[in-house]
């Protein structure tokens, strides 16, 4: 038995430093059709432990049928749900294509997404591009000629402008951007007003030089996508983290959790030590700051892996960085202190880059162990919004990961490895 759990202790050591290590950068925009591994024409991608078609309710499903007919592959949602159920249109879960999705997290072949290299395997993750700031989005489950000219101003405009600025600087290294912009209060997930802001600084250059040779209008409309949509870099964040968790992938023997997602009904993890198998439960536990006119029975799960952030200490591992989130979804300085710090007990090692100047710069917790949460009966804390009945955000506040998944994967783990 001391034979077993020395292994384990080194196999999560190892996994961790894999997580670590992973140096993300950015290095281009392009059609998801273009780039991800497996994306045809007719596939959409979407959040969460993969499920069949006939599984997918509410938002997220409207949010399928809706990306569907963005993407011509259907007249209406009529067409779209017998297409779905006929199998014409492939469905797919994110996380098998390489990819993480906000909420609903839908991808069709059209629509850019940042490609994200690790500059020391080679080894790339994918985000589609945030909408923007209105609360009504696809990702939402929301779908009308407004949030469609949306989806068109990203792929028509600025992801070909991101893409030639990338190129121009010869890609964006990404953990020196987000180790600052913790400094500077971001936590990367719930808050990004500063890495979104660094970002913008890191491709002025290129910009200016595109403006210069003719294309102003171009680099005038990128430039002011970036200054109004603050949450811009959360999908930078996300595909790096991707990167970073995917890294951390199957080592012999690590119970260190290395995916996260939600779908419409359920909640799932992916454990390093055993490779693809989810291993699901319910939907979190939520404390949660609705906008104003909503209660909590409006709010319906629509997916989500944003929280890829939080497998990689970012979020709400990075609570105390970003005291400014009580405003946006509840809580207080003191109450971010100690919910970060309980973080730690559940975790496997410190970020050498990601630090919190209010815990002394010390590394942000990383490398959640599935048998450290079990003995501890502490649940990983994710920061994220909250989508509405009938679509659109509608607050934000923290969500706990269930534990019966991180039951589940010990049982599995035990099983493999005694």
């Amino acid at each position: 038995m001391t034979a077993v759990l020395d292994r384990r202790a080194a196999a999560n050591t190892e996994a961790a430093r894999r997580m670590c290590a992973a140096a993300p950068v950015l290095v281009d925009v392009q059609p998801a059709g273009a780039v991800v591994p497996a994306m045809t024409p007719a596939t959409i991608l979407t959040s969460g432990p993969p499920l069949p078609w006939a599984g997918y309710v509410g938002g997220q499903r409207h949010a399928i049928m809706s990306a569907a007919v963005y993407e011509g592959l259907a007249a209406g949602p009529a067409d779209a749900d017998a297409a779905l159920t006929a199998g014409r249109i492939r469905l797919g879960g994110t996380h098998d294509h390489g990819c993480v999705g906000s909420v609903a997290g839908v991808y069709t072949a059209s629509m850019p997404v940042f490609v994200v290299e690790d500059a020391n395997t080679g080894r790339r993750g994918y985000c589609n591009l945030y909408e923007g700031e209105s609360r009504y989005r696809l990702n939402y489950g929301r779908y009308d000629a407004d949030v469609a000219a949306g989806l068109d101003f990203l792929r028509d405009r600025l992801g070909p402008v991101l893409a030639e600025a990338t190129a121009r600087l010869g890609g964006v290294p990404l953990t020196p951007l987000i180790g600052r912009a913790l400094r500077m209060g971001d936590e990367l997930h719930s808050r990004n007003t500063a890495a979104t802001t660094l970002f913008a600084k890191a491709i002025t250059p290129a910009l200016l030089d595109m403006a210069a040779e003719g294309e102003l209008a171009a680099a005038q409309s990128a430039f002011g996508f970036l200054a109004a949509n603050d949450y811009t870099f959360l999908r930078l964040s996300m595909a790096a983290a991707k990167v970073a968790a995917d890294a951390a992938r199957n080592v012999p023997f690590s119970s260190v959790v290395t995916a996260m997602s939600i779908s419409c009904t359920e909640f799932g993890i992916r454990v390093s030590g055993l490779g693809d198998a989810w291993f699901r439960g319910p939907l979190p536990d939520l404390d949660c700051r609705l906008f104003d006119g909503y209660t909590e029975a409006d709010i319906e799960w629509m997916g989500g892996e944003s929280h890829i952030t939080e497998t990689t200490g970012l979020g709400g591992f990075a609570q105390a960085a970003a005291f400014a989130l009580q405003q946006y979804q509840g809580g207080s300085p003191a109450a971010m202190v100690a919910m970060n710090e309980r973080m730690y007990e559940i975790t496997v090692a410190e970020h050498p880059e990601y630090r919190i100047p209010y815990l002394g710069f010390r590394g942000t917790p990383v490398g959640i162990d599935v048998f450290r949460v079990l003995a501890t009966g502490i649940q990983p804390v994710i920061d994220g919004g909250l989508a509405g009945r009938g679509g659109g955000q509608i607050g934000a506040g923290i969500l706990r990961a269930p534990l019966p998944c991180f039951d589940s994967a010990a049982t599995a783990w035990t099983e493999r490895y005694g």
